[in-house]
């Protein structure tokens, strides 16, 4: 009888557990709309723009049913009245994929709007020289989905980029997003709501400061990928507050990032010279921080066929895993010269969510603790030099971010000497180059 009892007593405990980790209801951005037409004047003002001139929105809610398009252009300032105030929305859009889409264009500053409901991306941005996004809230309406378009503000292929006091929300990639970029600042933004609050992808000499990024899947991403035209480096993060990003990832499926675990708060990824630094990062289900290799998101077993027929299904610039990519020669898929310093780490759960491959790891090798630094020990072919000592160029630094809980994965060797030895991580880097 008292076997039954403890029996039962076990079930009813793990009942309870399971029902406080299971994700919640996904959130949803109800604001109140009162459209007014104002559609062929505004779209006239982007067709007839002349260089070095303002393009005035005025206070109001506007409803388009086409992308408003800017191409070839230099010195134009796109400017509402707030984002509070000048709301631009592309609900129901049927034609062009992006809300705004700026091309081939020098010097663009857009500030003080609000954009939604893309059928793509709210605010796309390629190959310009000098762009400035400045107080724009990007959001979908109503309960976050895979049917709500990937990027709320998606830079790609520009340089001298300046992200700043944005909002970005319910994006089903990333909510603030840099990729192929080079000389960037993102700062003083806020990101909640979508699968990947911020996300660095394949860019150089980035600096991400003082954003908060809460209530996503993952809160900041760092990640280098294959079969790009770029690789990134020299990446500095630092003053953020990066916490309780523990939604269901909601994520295109077949895509990167629907592969993050929820309750991420930092992923770096197959990059290099990564200086992080100075930040709050705290109550994540699975783990508060982790460097990672790309494999940890591959599967060589993958079917071929299947995954060919993933990649056709993906649009609006998502990238698919690509277990094919040892292929590209240029790709390190191995991170290095990465520093995890003077950072403070906390978590107010006392056991790792159950629905992902790290919760139950943490469960059977970490005595239920989640880490707040994780490190997967995938190394590459060259790790160490001919004389068996370690390549610098892989180097993983940890120090002086209090008493955390670390551990090493071991991931290649199915978990055969995972540890929670911090000792030969507790080292510096000296950075090459200021980054």
């Amino acid at each position: 009888m008292k076997k039954k009892h403890l029996f039962y007593s076990f079930v009813i405990l793990m009942g309870i557990i399971y029902i406080a980790l299971k994700p919640g209801k996904l959130p949803s951005y109800n604001p109140e709309r009162d459209y007014l037409d104002m559609e062929v004047p505004i779209l006239e003002a982007f067709i007839t723009a002349k260089d070095s001139s303002v393009i005035q929105l005025p206070e109001g809610h506007y409803l388009f049913s086409q992308s408003l398009i800017l191409d070839g252009k230099k010195g134009i300032t796109i400017r509402g009245m707030g984002m509070d105030k000048t709301i631009l929305s592309f609900k129901g859009q049927k034609q062009g994929a992006e809300g705004i889409r700026i091309s081939n264009c020098e010097n663009i500053i857009i500030e003080n709007l609000a954009l939604e409901d893309a059928a793509g991306d709210n605010l796309k941005v390629t190959d310009t020289d000098g762009i400035i996004m400045r107080k724009i809230r990007s959001a979908w309406t109503g309960q976050v989905s895979s049917k709500n378009g990937a990027y709320a503000l998606y830079p790609v292929l520009c340089s001298n980029v300046i992200i700043e006091d944005c909002e970005a929300i319910g994006s089903s990639d990333a909510g603030i997003y840099v990729g192929q970029s080079n000389h960037v600042i993102i700062r003083n933004n806020k990101a909640y709501y979508n699968v990947a609050g911020i996300e660095s992808e394949n860019s150089t000499n980035v600096e991400i400061y003082n954003n908060e990024a809460y209530q996503n899947t993952g809160g900041l991403l760092i990640f280098n990928l294959p079969n790009l035209t770029v690789y990134g480096s020299k990446i500095k993060a630092y003053d953020n507050y990066i916490h309780d990003n523990n939604i269901k990832n909601f994520g295109v499926k077949g895509s990167i990032v629907s592969s993050v675990p929820r309750g991420s708060g930092v992923i770096i990824m197959a990059t290099k010279e990564v200086d992080f630094y100075n930040n709050k990062v705290e109550n994540h289900k699975t783990v508060n921080a982790s460097i990672v290799s790309y494999e940890v998101f591959t599967s060589e077993k993958k079917d071929r066929k299947k995954k060919k027929e993933e990649l056709k299904a993906l649009a609006n610039g998502l990238r698919a895993v690509d277990n094919e990519y040892r292929q590209d020669e240029q790709y390190n898929a191995y991170p290095g010269r990465v520093s995890i310093h003077d950072n403070r780490f906390e978590n107010k759960h006392f056991f790792p969510t159950l629905d992902n491959d790290f919760g139950l790891l943490w469960v059977m090798k970490n005595g239920f603790k989640i880490p707040d630094v994780a490190y997967d020990l995938i190394l590459a072919e060259d790790y160490y030099l001919k004389n068996n000592t370690r390549n610098p160029e892989y180097e993983i630094c940890v120090k002086n971010n209090g008493d955390i809980n670390f551990v090493v994965l071991d991931a290649a060797n199915d978990f055969e000497k995972f540890s929670n030895d911090l000792g030969p991580y507790d080292c510096d880097i000296e950075f090459k180059t200021s980054i």
